[in-house]
């Protein structure tokens, strides 16, 4: 790693380690074995206003029933602390490499400080060649939005964030700009490199979720997915003294409301669930770039997707009826996707103590569904971020970052929840 930030380093973590940024490499017979990952932490300071009415969907935090708005914590930021191991080797004229790895948090809010559970985000097997092509199969980043998130300048930082005492991870610019990826089962298939350009096809893990809260008498709703989800990728990367890339990406999933599992009632009219109530399909493309030149960098990003929220693939808020609204959960209704939409541009300077300056704009946006007048149903979750990112060391960078978060209900004016947090921390690559 050179003493300059770049984000392909951090995207080096959260993919399998290559030989460009290695980590600790040791032979071991017909192996050779990488040892890789990171350690962050970041002070965090969050200052909330009281928020106006209801916005279903929002990211920014309001005043708690104390009318208390600020916050501070000793967190992990968008990239999880990491360890990984990587394994390659070449046989039978086949390129055959492993990883597995582990993602411990550095802070808990549990009373005793070590109740969190560590996530296990990777663990897969690839096998090719550079004639053609290479084949994975495990657990390892989804492919659409994977770009979007391995370009934003927040991975090595905090980005958007609650402001509590310490969790697990920060959002970064998740659900303002961009949809979360998410780690997925999947099996893929990437062409070789035919001058700068490849691709990427998957099926991937059909996740399931749930919504509603069963002790508030509301239906608690699962989202069974009926097949393999299919996710596919085109990019085109050149180099010279202006070099960058070009991509897009898609998805497509089938989910079916299953209210087998409901507890309580659905709506304020009392109706009781149960049995599958609705399907619908839920599809998002999105395309972007990223250009460098000198010391300047440049990052342009665009999605729009129906029935897939503005955070979570196929998440709440996709269709009339999650979230806080049960609508298709009752038998006889239908579920009605909503369109949403969003991006984020991001320019990065680096000066030159080393320091790379960044400023970035992000918003994800969410439609209502056709006939739906609900003013409390988020419209935008809204992010402006600047941020210093210094080499202190080779491996070890200190960073400083200021986010804005402001969300806004249908409604406008009326339901709106502002957020300001300042984060100061180091992460540390090897």
């Amino acid at each position: 790693m050179n003493n300059k930030i770049k984000l392909a380093v951090a995207g080096a973590v959260l993919s399998a380690a290559s030989i460009a940024n290695a980590g600790i490499i040791i032979p071991a017979g017909d192996w050779t074995i990488d040892i890789n990952g990171n350690v962050n932490a970041f002070a965090t300071w969050s200052d909330a206003d009281k928020g106006k009415g209801t916005v279903k969907g929002r990211l920014a935090f309001g005043e708690d029933n104390d009318g208390e708005g600020t916050g501070q914590g000793i967190n992990t930021g968008l990239l999880p602390a990491w360890l990984g191991f990587t394994g390659t080797t070449r046989q039978n004229d086949v390129d055959v490499s492993f990883t597995i790895s582990f993602q411990p948090n550095v802070s808990d809010n549990k009373a005793m400080g070590d109740q969190s559970t560590p996530l296990n985000r990777q663990a897969f097997v690839t096998f090719g060649d550079k004639s053609w092509g290479t084949v994975k199969l495990g657990k390892d980043l989804g492919i659409f939005g994977g770009q979007a998130i391995l370009n934003d300048m927040t991975l090595l930082g905090v980005g958007s964030f609650g402001g509590g005492s310490g969790g697990a991870t920060t959002l970064g610019g998740i659900g303002t700009g961009y949809i979360y990826p998410a780690w997925k089962g999947q099996i893929a298939y990437t062409t070789p490199n035919m001058n700068g350009f490849s691709a990427t096809i998957a099926i991937t893990n059909p996740n399931q979720g749930s919504f509603g809260d069963a002790t508030n008498g509301s239906a608690k709703a699962e989202l069974n997915q009926d097949r393999f989800g299919f996710e596919g990728q085109v990019m085109y990367e050149w180099t010279g003294d202006v070099a960058g890339k070009v991509w897009a990406s898609g998805a497509s999933y089938d989910v079916t409301i299953d209210a087998s599992q409901a507890l309580g009632t659905a709506g304020t009219g009392g109706n009781t669930v149960s049995g599958d109530v609705d399907s619908y399909t839920a599809t998002v493309y999105d395309i972007g770039a990223a250009v460098s030149t000198g010391n300047l960098g440049l990052v342009g990003y665009y999605y729009n997707g129906e029935g897939v929220g503005t955070t979570m693939m196929g998440g709440a808020n996709g269709v009339l009826g999650t979230g806080d609204d049960y609508g298709c959960y009752v038998t006889g209704s239908k579920c009605k996707e909503r369109d949403s939409d969003g991006g984020y541009v991001q320019a990065t300077y680096v000066i030159p103590t080393g320091t790379k300056l960044g400023l970035a704009y992000g918003v994800s946006k969410l439609d209502e569904a056709s006939g739906e007048t609900d003013g409390t149903l988020l419209d935008k979750n809204e992010r402006w971020t600047v941020g210093a990112y210094h080499p202190l060391t080779k491996h070890l960078n200190l960073v400083a970052e200021y986010n804005k978060l402001e969300s806004e209900g249908q409604n406008g004016s009326a339901n709106n929840y502002e957020q300001d947090t300042f984060s100061l921390g180091a992460i540390l690559f090897f």
